[in-house]
């Protein structure tokens, strides 16, 4: 099982290449994390860019842009259109997002003539965390993509953690179905969506997991926080995988661990016909490299 982000880096090492489309590639962190993935042995990087700024770029931080193949184009909209179309060609098998905006990025995946989202899909986002003061890792979603998920679309996004989970060499994730108190309170949404959603894991509708829920945040990653209130729970106190109820309170809790508590990270857009990358244009080439190490984990 791994535990660790630098883990997922030497699990997807010795595999054969994955065929890496990067749209945009024209800043240092992107640059730098598809440059060691290439080094690594992980990757074939295929650039889609305008090739002068990203070869002043790579001469900058002494990188070889010979190692890449780029193709020349100065439209970022177009960059992720191209790279897309990569994809659905079988020219690439994993698609990143460099300094593009999220918007544009997530358009191209989105466009019904050669976007990458399958009919009736769920796109969603699974963030993976290394915390320092948890015992492993953390798999968070949706933090990017959905702002109020319907049941329905919970039920995609608790498969999408599980799936992940089990990518990373889990074979009975615990996964914790968030609300604000552990207690069923009927008049709160996401504590009956909880509730509904930890008794389909009951019934194995959800896979080989252990689901419980409703949980508040404390009891499902802090295990005295449990004894003290006297729940009994599987998960409680050893969560894999972490549900949230909506993208503001996904987004709060992912924004204070990477930020506040210290947290590594990696973070892919699922329910594509691909793994994609997604991360911050903010966000170090370490996390940006531990991502494509997982979307290429996720490719096979």
């Amino acid at each position: 099982m791994i535990t660790k982000l630098d883990q997922i880096v030497r699990a997807v090492q010795g595999r054969g290449r994955k065929k890496l489309a990067v749209a945009y590639p024209q800043d240092s962190h992107t640059l730098e994390a598809v440059n060691a993935a290439t080094d690594m042995g992980i990757v074939e990087a295929i650039l889609i860019g305008d090739r002068e700024q990203i070869v002043k770029v790579c001469m900058a931080d002494g990188i070889d842009p010979e190692k890449f193949s780029i193709v020349d184009e100065k439209n970022d909209a177009v960059c992720v259109e191209t790279a897309v179309r990569m994809i659905r060609d079988s020219m690439a098998d994993v698609l990143m997002k460099g300094l593009v905006s999220t918007d544009k990025y997530m358009r191209g995946i989105l466009n019904k003539d050669f976007g990458l989202l399958p009919p009736k899909g769920v796109l969603s986002h699974v963030a993976v965390l290394e915390l320092p003061m948890y015992h492993k890792l953390l798999l968070v979603s949706d933090v990017a993509v959905i702002p109020c998920p319907d049941m329905n679309q919970k039920i995609r996004i608790a498969k999408y953690l599980i799936g992940t989970s089990r990518t990373l060499g889990i074979r009975a994730p615990k996964l914790a179905v968030i609300a604000p108190s552990e207690q069923m309170l009927p008049g709160i949404q996401s504590s009956v969506d909880a509730a509904i959603l930890a008794k389909m894991g009951d019934r194995g509708q959800l896979g080989d997991a252990l689901v419980d829920g409703p949980l508040a945040v404390d009891v499902a990653l802090v295990r005295e926080a449990a004894e003290t209130k006297r729940l009994t729970s599987s998960v409680a106190g050893d969560a894999d995988c972490l549900l949230f109820p909506n993208l503001d309170a996904a987004n709060a809790f992912f924004k204070a661990a990477t930020k506040l508590c210290g947290a590594r990270l990696a973070g892919m857009v699922v329910g594509t016909r691909c793994p994609c990358v997604l991360t911050s244009r903010g966000d170090s080439p370490e996390s940006k490299l531990y991502s494509i190490a997982l979307a290429a984990l996720s490719a096979d």
